[in-house]
């Protein structure tokens, strides 16, 4: 989760969400906390309700069935300090947005958790300078909004900071300890090896205080990841660590690792398809993994009269498509659609040739269908190597 999770703020922010003084009133008279199963927020795709041209929640709970979000994200201010902000600039007090956009959510039958963290600005870890007073910081998170679930997103440059991690686990020790029932996260970057030197060092730290979150998950994108059989190989490499630095079996292992992935075209020009979200999905519900997320719900729509990467996938996809996937991890059906295709009669790809180089993204007409590259191939015929192959099946061609 990387350099498009804050992007240029949109006007659309406040319009979605409604007028600056529902939001206000919103806030101060907020619907009561639903009581969601623990499986909502293991399966809480990420959004940003103040950035990257935010949908209305409301919208994509009734076309998909998802009801809890990971809104993201809890920074140190800008200008320094150990206060909570909303993306280092909107402290708690000053907040209409988003907590308006969580009593739409709660209006609506659900529940958000919140991310503090992430990949840009400076964390509440690194300027508050104790545990108790960083955790004291994110107590007053879990106050004012009723959080029963809140994500820890463990990045870098904090991730490289021995004293800043040590504060940041020991607060969500803290919190777990001072607020009963409450489902902490821990998200962290993932590696081919499952996480780097400095995730194995995390690991380590949370064992030496007795911290054992609800789970702990990779994010397997933005390092050289092609398509979900690499992600799927990290996952399980994660799974090797998990029990050699936390000292679990295999199953306790499985059920407290995650999976955050990114849907769509990655930081890095990496592709993840509606198609590897399914080979990921099955992999986690077959191993009874303990969650399922991606960044972000803001992205998780085709692009229309743009390709900017925080606001749409770049891939094709109908609207909401990847929501879906956490919906049924949660152990709900979502609404069903048709795949997206050409319109009848047409078709904007050329017939597959067995010696032409395609490279990801490239589109090719194949026994009646349209297929999508997902890396560079040659000579792989499309729709001979199912869902592990390169070819990402587009529908009717």
């Amino acid at each position: 989760m990387q350099r498009s999770r804050l992007a240029a703020p949109f006007v659309a922010a406040i319009t979605v969400l409604g007028t600056a003084g529902a939001l206000t009133a919103t806030a101060q008279a907020q619907p009561e906390t639903p009581s969601l199963s623990n499986n909502w927020y293991a399966s809480a795709p990420y959004l940003m309700p103040q950035n990257n041209n935010p949908p209305d929640p409301v919208t994509v709970m009734n076309a998909t069935g998802q009801k809890a979000f990971q809104l993201a994200f809890i920074l140190a201010p800008d200008s320094g300090g150990c206060t909570p902000t909303w993306s280092g600039t909107t402290a708690l007090p000053d907040d209409a947005a988003v907590a308006g956009a969580i009593g739409k959510i709660r209006g609506n039958g659900g529940d958000v958790s919140v991310s503090v963290g992430g990949y840009t600005g400076t964390k509440l870890g690194q300027t508050c300078g104790t545990v108790d007073a960083t955790a004291a910081a994110y107590q007053q998170v879990v106050t004012k909004y009723q959080l029963k679930a809140i994500d820890f997103d463990l990045e870098e440059p904090e991730y490289e900071n021995t004293a800043a991690i040590a504060n940041e686990l020991g607060a969500a020790k803290k919190l777990q300890a001072d607020n009963p029932g409450l489902f902490v996260s821990v998200t962290m970057p993932g590696t081919s090896a499952g996480t780097g030197w400095f995730g194995t060092q995390l690991l380590d730290q949370a064992k030496s205080i007795g911290f054992t979150p609800a789970n702990f998950s990779i994010m397997p994108f933005d390092g050289g990841f092609t398509g979900a059989s690499a992600q799927v190989s990290a996952l399980e490499a994660f799974h090797g660590l998990l029990q050699s630095h936390l000292g679990w079996d295999s199953a306790t292992a499985y059920a407290h690792e995650g999976f955050s992935g990114m849907n769509g075209k990655s930081d890095a020009a990496e592709i993840f398809n509606v198609s590897d979200f399914q080979t990921v999905y099955d992999y986690a519900t077959t191993h009874h993994l303990g969650r399922f997320t991606f960044w972000s719900v803001n992205r998780d729509r085709p692009c229309v009269g743009t390709t900017d990467n925080g606001v749409c996938s770049n891939v094709q996809q109908n609207d909401w498509d990847f929501t879906k996937f956490t919906t049924k991890f949660a152990g709900a059906a979502p609404p069903q659609t048709n795949p997206p295709t050409d319109p009848p009669g047409t078709c904007n790809a050329t017939e597959w040739q067995k010696s032409q180089v395609y490279t990801g993204g490239s589109t090719v007409k194949h026994n009646g269908h349209k297929w999508t590259a997902k890396w560079w191939t040659q000579g792989e015929e499309p729709g001979a190597t199912g869902a592990y192959g390169v070819w990402t099946d587009s529908g009717a061609c």
